[in-house]
């Protein structure tokens, strides 16, 4: 994994005012942690930081204004629920060499087997322990053909050479499951069963009034 080179400058004011003059400047708070070592607490470009993300796990070079550079993977990412942009980013301090637990996205290809199943994704991404420098972008897998019932578990991943799961082998990922009868609305059952108990029997004549006289 190639890393991204990003500046970053020290803070020293904070709360949520100081969090908000550093979004005017569209740039973006962040807390570096990791290795026993005190907190740094700095600020990133905002358009810079945003392209970054767009890659999981991405390894990040921080340039840090005078100081030494970091390796860092984002751990927490803290965004607006409205908008979408950036409020601030936990960054975990690594090295080369060093393993790390991570999610890694987990994506299919392919087409299901006829019949209008539904492919139902038990988790995204797959929980896994690897070279800091080293994490895979994602796991794609194969759906094509699958029938019913199908159920494909963590063990059933290809992982690269030095990676390892993080979870159960046995755990699913991915399960295809039948697909189901469209069933009428409560209210349009009710009208069915009224109309039929309505409709006159098959074949039966309608009663006719009888004829009544005097005498």
């Amino acid at each position: 994994m190639a890393e991204v080179k990003l500046a970053a400058t020290p803070r020293t004011d904070f709360g949520k005012g100081a969090a908000r003059r550093i979004r005017r400047d569209n740039r973006v708070p962040a807390v570096v942690y990791g290795h026993g070592a005190d907190p740094k607490h700095v600020a990133l470009d905002g358009h810079a930081l945003w392209m970054a993300l767009k890659t999981p796990n991405v390894l990040i070079r921080l340039d840090i204004q005078g100081g030494k550079s970091e390796l860092v993977l984002p751990k927490a990412v803290q965004r607006d629920p409205l908008k979408g942009f950036l409020i601030h980013v936990d960054l975990l301090a690594v090295k080369k060499g060093e393993k790390v637990t991570v999610d890694v996205p987990v994506l299919t290809e392919g087409e299901l087997a006829p019949g209008g199943n539904l492919l139902e994704h038990m988790l995204d991404a797959l929980p896994v322990e690897a070279e800091a420098t080293h994490i895979p972008e994602s796991f794609t897998v194969s759906i094509e053909g699958l029938e019913a019932g199908h159920t494909i578990r963590a063990e059933d991943i290809d992982l690269p050479r030095g990676c390892s799961l993080a979870v159960d082998g046995s755990t699913a990922l991915l399960q295809v499951v039948a697909a189901q009868a469209e069933e009428l609305p409560e209210e349009e059952e009710e009208e069915e069963e009224g109309a039929e108990a309505a409709a006159p029997a098959e074949g039966a004549e309608a009663e006719q009034p009888a004829e009544g006289g005097e005498g």
